[in-house]
């Protein structure tokens, strides 16, 4: 096990969370020279995390609220990779203890709230910076400067496509494998999808009624939308001008998943959410992810513009990176990011107040670099 750090002086680097999606990042975060405490289910589960990576930590702890916000101090940061459901109290405990905080979860509008009490406070509040939510900002933030350059901010139609999964590097009869828990998936195949398509507001209720093929770099994939992908129309900065005819965030999986999983759908059709304890049970029991198989992430951006004045803009990214046997690259792709955005916060490169990962093409640029040169993650254009 690693030698716990002797006191350093600065703002203490909090790690609440040591599940599947805790991965090489902390490494990042290990080497910035400030204290780090990991905090786990138990004391045991933090340390093994901290024994699993290699990393020296000030000290492992297990999680209790009371004794968190008893060691927060004015300046540290707080990293949650716990729920969402968690995340709203997280902050309020930073906004009691003059505390940072960073996750990789969608920003809900509750946590959108504390986070404007926080930019009065002075203190950053950074979300949706992990793989997706996450990296998939930084290729939209950049695809839509360079789209501006070419083309400019008229008249014209624009459509941007994002998808993203993990699924296993060698396709099985069910085409997945779960590496993270089977009733956060099938909870969130219950959840309405809404999108643009030819420019109209779409909506679904549930997103398998929507799967369709799309090609990645020549190989075939089904994906789904998910959540509501509207509000991210302002949120990535597309100009008034341009008129939006499709615009969907969405899912990736192997081709022939929707036919593999027509027996999940049909329960959850006739028993809706009444079948998901039982039925995540029965999954996570039937296809695991084991240690000896490997994941495998694909996520795509892709960005289509047509000004009036004839000029056209086309391009696209894509990051495919398979695990190995010192990580999943499920945790590689979670963690990489928000600890850079960890970084970017310490370095004072963030505002205070709400952030959504890289917000401009200049900073997502600085992301893609770090993620690249630390990670060994790199985004290919097509």
């Amino acid at each position: 096990m690693p030698e716990p750090t002797p006191p350093a002086s600065g703002p203490t680097i909090h790690w609440v969370g040591t599940g599947l999606s805790s991965g090489s990042g902390l490494t990042m975060l290990a080497g910035r020279g400030h204290p780090l405490v990991l905090w786990g289910r138990t004391e045991e589960k933090a340390a093994a995390l901290a024994d699993r990576l290699g990393v020296p930590v000030a000290a492992s702890r297990a999680l209790q609220l009371p004794a968190l916000a008893a060691e927060l101090a004015p300046g540290d940061v707080l990293v949650s990779m716990l729920p969402a459901a968690w995340h709203a109290e997280l902050l309020e405990i930073c906004l009691q203890t003059g505390a940072h905080f960073a996750c990789s979860s969608y920003t809900s509008p509750q946590l959108a709230a504390l986070a404007e009490q926080a930019r009065t406070a002075g203190l950053v509040v950074l979300t949706e910076a992990g793989l997706d939510p996450g990296i998939d900002h930084l290729l939209a933030h950049q695809l839509i400067a360079e789209a501006l350059a070419k083309v400019g901010a008229g008249p014209a139609t624009v459509s941007l496509t994002s998808y993203c999964g993990g699924v296993p590097a060698v396709a099985n009869d069910f085409r997945y494998l779960f590496s993270w828990a089977p009733q956060g998936v099938l909870t969130a195949l219950l959840s309405p999808a809404r999108y643009l398509d030819g420019g109209e507001v779409t909506e679904v209720a549930k997103p398998w009624h929507a799967v369709r093929p799309h090609s990645v770099n020549g190989e075939d994939f089904e994906v789904y939308p998910n959540r509501d992908s509207v509000p991210f129309i302002e949120q990535y900065g597309i100009p008034s001008g341009w008129e939006v005819e499709s615009f969907v965030r969405g899912t990736l999986r192997l081709p022939g998943w929707r036919q593999a999983w027509q027996p999940v759908f049909d329960q959850l059709e006739s028993r809706g959410s009444d079948c998901v304890p039982e039925l995540a049970g029965e999954l996570a029991q039937r296809y695991p992810m084991t240690p000896t198989d490997r994941d495998r992430v694909v996520l795509t951006v892709e960005l289509d513009v047509r000004a009036e004045h004839g000029a056209t803009f086309g391009a696209g990214r894509v990051l495919d990176l398979i695990g190995d046997d010192a990580e999943a690259a499920m945790a590689r792709c979670v963690s990489a990011p928000l600890a850079i955005g960890v970084c970017r916060l310490l370095d004072g490169a963030l505002p205070a107040g709400l952030n959504r990962a890289a917000e401009t093409a200049d900073e997502a640029g600085v992301w893609l670099d770090m993620l690249s040169e630390h990670f060994a993650i790199d985004i290919v254009g097509v």
